[in-house]
């Protein structure tokens, strides 16, 4: 028996294979098919993603000597990243009033969250009273908030010092943000940590005419970040939101192409107006939708901060200037009403990724957001999801997790250059407001999401309980009722109340201050914080500010979900069977013995309950008369041959001819392509086939409208 060597010669006992070897071995693998047509992922950004990724993919990369807490900050803001300092649980929590909102905010800060995420009803956002507004605009999908009161009562009994207060005002924040200071001056609350934040283009993209004049917001822009400036404190004022844009469809190098290309273009004006490029920086918060991509996201947010960095330095900004806030928040465009629990698993990747990806705070959609106002049980598998994936899985105790993976580092340089070259593109035609003028993110966008459509119908691409795997046998989700009725009369009434409360002095005393505000650019913010202490509405602040009417009109961008296509298919069934007491039926015509029918009739069954189609699925037919009787006695209108291709050109034609002399409009399916036999089979009465490429939605839709 040899005696084992003392010293252990890696190199030399273990000896490495290089890229060159594995790709020979792997076109052997694939019986001479090349490489880059089956082994090479083409995505919706236009990049190429290899099975595999070497040193040499990352030898010129020159983030790869970056560290965390410096530089270009691709690892992260923080030199220990999340060890000391974790990221924010900073989930929205969008209840009608000030009372409900209360409730959930203390039940949830002694539950884990970390950060006070206020959303906003459409009406405060636009500064109207709940009296003045439409009834769907008071309390749906946010908080009603009209006075110091309101706040008062949100806040009861919760230590603002505490937590960082997160509200995105959407397209102009001073009449909120001056509420609100004026709640905390009122009750000598010191210097909050807070992000009162502005995004005046996304606005402009999702309603196309804008509420006022856009110039008129930057104005308010600079105000509020003056003033702040001045006053020392620390308060973020200025958002980038792309949100809108992954919910419409967008690719990731689109999303963040338009992010920064709006950055750019706040920066510009409030340079112009006297701000200077370290005093605006800090002001900043990026905020990004995430995707189920799981390593395209993670190179998104790291790509993020280099082109932030990328930005400063042309600026010729203070090193300190280039680290900028991220907020994530799940997506729309992935959740599904159908089986609405795998939203759960959707919600978990995408979190999963902005924490490798280094966001400081985050929301976490609840399982069940899209059909209504989440209760406290999917509040609390939300907001757990970042608890486990913090307390359990400990991603907070490693530093930068991507870094060093030959793959990651590669996709965010690549992915940052394409962004970089699509920024550029959009300086040419003047920045992005000129951009959105010309309607050229909005039909970019509406290209990749076209493309994302047809992989979808195709089942190229899978949601699954949607264009697979469907649980047929479950409820239709029903959206929850807003009650918006109910809570406009109530808001209403109360607002109404406030108004009147007080004497003729106080009365007196705010229209004085409204009439100075009106009169007195200058000092508004100051004039409309002591307004709101007198007891003025925002309604008041709103029609008092001087605003121009906006003449700027564009083209929306066509926010949707990716499962729409396929929840409009189930619920043309679920009418169905409201109409006639079952759903559409479908006849598997499953040709002799199990192993000869059965592969393709499982695949026809998924194919067709896709559709919301009860599928009719028994034993194998060694008979053609006895599977035509079946599938007359079934009651079905559509029936689907499953074989093989070798028995088709014998049994197709009899049983095509024998179910439609028996059955008028009954359609006849064939699983399979048989290139060769197509034209024979259509010509013996096959209506259509279905395979794996096949345009499930079209073929699916065509049989249920005429079903």
């Amino acid at each position: 028996m040899s005696k084992l060597s003392d010293k252990l010669d890696l190199k030399k006992d273990f000896p490495g294979t290089s890229f060159e070897e594995w790709k020979k071995a792997a076109e052997k693998d694939l019986k001479g098919v090349p490489y880059d047509k089956k082994l090479i992922t083409k995505t919706y950004e236009g990049i190429d993603l290899s099975p595999i990724y070497t040193k040499d993919d990352i030898i010129h990369n020159p983030l790869t000597g970056n560290y965390p807490g410096f530089s270009n900050f691709v690892r992260g803001n923080n030199a220990d990243g999340f060890v000391k300092n974790t990221w924010e649980i900073s989930q929205e929590l969008p209840y009608s009033t000030a009372e409900e909102l209360n409730a959930a905010l203390k039940f949830d800060l002694a539950r884990g969250l970390s950060s006070i995420n206020l959303k906003l009803d459409k009406a405060t956002l636009l500064s109207k009273d709940p009296d003045t507004a439409e009834v769907n605009e008071v309390g749906v999908n946010g908080t009603s908030i009209s006075c110091i009161n309101d706040l008062e009562k949100i806040f009861k009994n919760i230590d603002l010092t505490r937590y960082h207060i997160f509200i995105d005002t959407v397209y102009n924040s001073l009449p909120f943000f001056t509420l609100f200071y004026s709640f905390l001056k009122k009750h000598e609350i010191g210097n909050v940590n807070a992000s009162i934040l502005t995004d005046p283009y996304a606005c402009i993209v999702k309603c196309g005419n804008p509420p006022h004049d856009v110039e008129n917001v930057f104005d308010d822009m600079y105000k509020v970040t003056k003033w702040c400036i001045e006053n020392k404190n620390s308060i973020k004022t200025i958002g980038v939101n792309g949100f809108n844009y992954i919910n419409s469809g967008a690719n990731a190098v689109q999303e963040l192409a338009y992010v920064i290309s709006t950055a750019i273009d706040y920066i510009d004006k409030m340079i112009d107006k006297g701000l200077t490029i370290d005093e605006i920086a800090p002001r900043f918060n990026l905020t990004f939708g995430l995707s189920t991509f799981y390593f395209m996201e993670v190179a998104k947010l790291r790509a993020a901060r280099i082109l932030w960095s990328n930005i400063i330095d042309a600026y010729k900004g203070k090193e300190s200037s280039k680290s900028v806030s991220i907020h994530g928040k799940s997506s729309l465009y992935n959740q599904t009403q159908n089986d609405i629990y795998v939203n759960l698993l959707r919600t978990t990747t995408e979190a999963f990724s902005a924490i490798v990806g280094g966001v400081d705070s985050m929301h976490t959609g609840a399982f069940d957001e899209i059909l209504g106002t989440p209760d406290e049980f999917s509040r609390r598998l939300a907001r757990n999801t970042q608890i486990i994936l913090k307390e359990e899985s400990h991603l907070y105790n490693v530093i930068d997790p991507a870094g060093g993976s030959y793959y990651v580092e590669a996709l965010t340089a690549e992915i940052a250059g394409k962004a970089w070259e699509l920024i550029k593109g959009i300086q040419k035609e003047g920045g992005m407001l000129e951009s959105i003028k010309k309607n050229i993110p909005q039909s970019e966008i509406e290209k990749t999401a076209a493309e994302r459509k047809k992989d979808y119908s195709k089942r190229k691409n899978l949601i699954v309980g949607n264009n697979a795997y469907a649980n047929v046998k479950e409820e239709k989700a029903g959206i929850k009722d807003s009650k918006a009725e109910e809570i406009h009369k109530k808001r209403s009434e109360y607002i109404k109340k406030i108004r009147v409360e007080g004497n003729n002095s106080k009365h007196g005393e705010i229209l004085e201050i409204l009439q100075n505000i009106a009169n007195n650019s200058d000092k508004v913010v100051d004039l409309a914080i002591e307004a709101y202490i007198k007891g003025a509405t925002i309604g008041e602040i709103g029609k008092t500010l001087p605003r121009k009417d906006s003449d700027l009109k564009v083209n929306t961008l066509k926010i949707h979900r990716a499962s729409d296509i396929f929840e409009e298919l189930r619920n043309i069934s679920y009418a169905y069977k409201v109409k006639n007491g079952f759903f559409p039926k479908a006849f598997l015509a499953t040709i002799g013995p199990l192993k000869q029918h059965k592969p393709r009739a499982d695949f026809s069954r998924g194919f067709f309950e896709v559709g919301g189609f009860d599928v009719i699925y028994n034993k194998g037919y060694d008979s053609l008369d006895e599977a035509i009787d079946a599938a007359v006695k079934s009651d079905a209108k559509v029936t689907v041959i499953c074989s093989t291709d070798d028995t088709y050109p014998e049994i197709v034609p009899v049983l095509a001819k024998g179910l439609k002399s028996k059955v008028k409009d009954m359609k006849v399916i064939l699983a399979g392509y048989p290139k060769e036999q197509i034209e024979e089979h259509k010509k013996s009465g096959v209506d259509d086939f279905i395979y794996l490429g096949a345009d499930a939605y079209v073929l699916l839709k065509n049989l249920l409208t005429n079903y």
